[in-house]
């Protein structure tokens, strides 16, 4: 695969000035806010996804598995559209101007969330329900799709040379702080509530908090001017005709497109769903822990992360993109899987000694299992449906007849409620609990490590991303690899994890699907990439 270098990229047009430094903390002051409350608009979903929210109130099922499977489904419905968004919103980029598109994606975004707040429950309105926020969720696809181009973009093009990473990583520090920003929402609101308000509708709030959001948000970014880059282009009349086609069609570009979507955005985007979402979700479901507590440790390990992120993003400016971006390759195939053990046996040590000391076999002639059927074929299936909805691991096997053994031992009763009291007789505490002191640091300690494996592959992101494309068609150029390869490699990551999990029996085998991409990301980025040195890709 031939590699990207500098001397693949047009020029951009004239001397791009030194910004001032109020200029350009008013640059990313606004940029970043916005990134904020955008990412906040489209996680708040997610996180209250994660708690069982939206799968109980908008696709009630009679199952809990598949409530939770439906809940994950539309959330990469979302992300599903947001390569759409790149494309409209890249075109209207590098056609219109950078700062009028992002405040077109920002107003859309903050009007579709609080419509998700507002949509009646299944219970109130039947099939509409699930539609109308299927609906709302695309239109959040869209609107991020033209979002996250934009605001890079805009700080990278104000970005003075040799600073363009450490300025953009604050953009990148704005993702997770939208991740941040739900979760305390989250937890402020549920605080403030009494559970009962709060299960009835309590949790839509953080969705129409998105309304004061995007008013801050207009506010900032009004403020802001046009960026430099496209003032000189718009002023030389060499914007592009057609942005969208040109894309494919500038020379070398489809080889930078490759890259950048296999190589740059699939990798980085399912080390950081995984670092949060799959956390979150690993805590709360597979180990048991009580749901605010999990959302304090993630909420906190996140918060601790948002260092690397701007540590990387600098340090690039000095080393190039590509070294960091493939070292948190390569150490994410080495300690994920470790990294989760690790979390794993803080978050619930007693589970995870049963597990050890008395694993679950699950035999029969055949054991098919379905995690989405209502009711199973056979009783080796419902017996592998039972273990799955409780977060229990188990193994297959064959055997003439159905046959539970726990540490060895056959289980004489196994219904339901049989099944139950041998669980608990051979340790296993599926009820909801709290980490001791000493395993939360322990949790912390393990996630600010993800976080450091997240702020390599994604604190120079932003910057390399623009200094790969031409300025005529950077927006969309940048936009519809990057929303590809974090909309369906990243936006499904949930789903496949969790549908994975409940085929196998094993809590860690949706890990598999990030080793996967991270390794062919690893790959593309090793031979399709050129390293960069500061300023020598950005055509000053």
């Amino acid at each position: 695969m031939a590699t990207i270098a500098a001397a693949d990229i047009a020029p951009e047009p004239g001397a791009r000035p030194e910004p001032s430094r109020k200029d350009i903390q008013l640059v990313i002051t606004a940029s970043s806010l916005g990134t904020i409350f955008e990412w906040y608009d489209f996680f708040i979903y997610g996180t209250l996804a994660a708690s069982g929210i939206i799968g109980r109130v908008f696709f009630p099922a009679g199952n809990e598995l598949v409530q939770t499977l439906a809940a994950w489904a539309v959330f990469a419905v979302g992300f599903g559209f947001r390569p759409l968004g790149a494309i409209l919103f890249g075109f209207l980029g590098d056609k219109w101007g950078r700062k009028y598109t992002f405040l077109v994606t920002i107003t859309l975004m903050g009007v579709a969330t609080a419509g998700v707040g507002l949509v009646p429950s299944a219970a109130s309105i039947g099939l509409a329900a699930p539609f109308l926020v299927i609906g709302l969720r695309i239109l959040q696809g869209l609107a991020l799709g033209g979002e996250y181009g934009g605001a890079a973009i805009y700080v990278a093009e104000h970005s003075g040379k040799g600073k363009s990473g450490f300025y953009t990583s604050f953009i990148q520090a704005s993702v997770v702080g939208g991740f941040i920003l739900s979760l305390i929402v989250v937890l402020l609101s549920k605080g403030l509530m009494p559970d009962a308000v709060w299960d009835s509708w309590g949790w839509r709030f953080p969705f129409v908090f998105s309304l004061l959001l995007l008013a801050v948000s207009l506010w900032m970014r009004l403020k802001l001017n046009e960026s430099p880059v496209f003032k000189a282009m718009k002023a030389a009349g060499e914007t592009a005709k057609n942005p969208f086609t040109e894309s494919f069609t500038y020379p070398g570009n489809l080889r930078r497109l490759f890259v950048a979507l296999f190589g740059i955005s699939a990798g980085l985007t399912v080390i950081w769903y995984t670092a949060t979402f799959t956390v979150l979700s690993f805590l709360q479901t597979t180990m048991r822990v009580e749901a605010t507590t999990a959302q304090l440790i993630v909420g906190a390990g996140a918060g601790m992360s948002l260092f690397w992120f701007i540590f990387f993003g600098r340090l690039s400016d000095k080393v190039g993109r590509k070294t960091p971006i493939l070292l948190g390759y390569a150490m994410t195939l080495v300690l994920l899987f470790p990294l989760f053990w690790m979390m794993g046996s803080a978050a619930n040590p007693e589970l995870s000694r049963a597990a050890k000391h008395a694993p679950v076999v699950v035999s029969g002639p055949a054991c098919a299992y379905n995690p989405f059927a209502a009711k199973q074929a056979d009783e080796c299936g419902r017996l592998l449906d039972y273990f799955s909805k409780k977060g229990v691991a188990y193994t297959k096997a064959r055997t003439p007849a159905t046959l539970v053994l726990i540490g060895g031992s056959p289980v004489a009763d196994t219904s339901a409620e049989g099944l139950d009291k041998a669980l608990a007789a051979s340790g296993y505490k599926l009820e909801k609990v709290v980490p001791s002191a000493r395993s939360i640091i322990v949790i912390l300690l393990a996630i600010l490590a993800m976080g450091a494996l997240s702020g390599m592959t994604y604190g120079p992101v932003a910057a390399l991303l623009s200094e790969m494309f031409p300025p005529r068609i950077r927006y969309s150029s940048m936009s519809i690899p990057y929303h590809i390869g974090t909309g369906y490699f990243g936006g499904f990551l949930p789903f496949i994890g969790q549908y994975i999990v409940a085929r196998t029996g094993d809590p860690y085998a949706g890990l598999w699907y990030t080793i996967a991409v991270v390794a062919m990301a690893l790959v593309v980025t090793a031979a399709g990439l050129h390293e960069t040195k500061p300023g020598t890709a950005s055509a000053d």
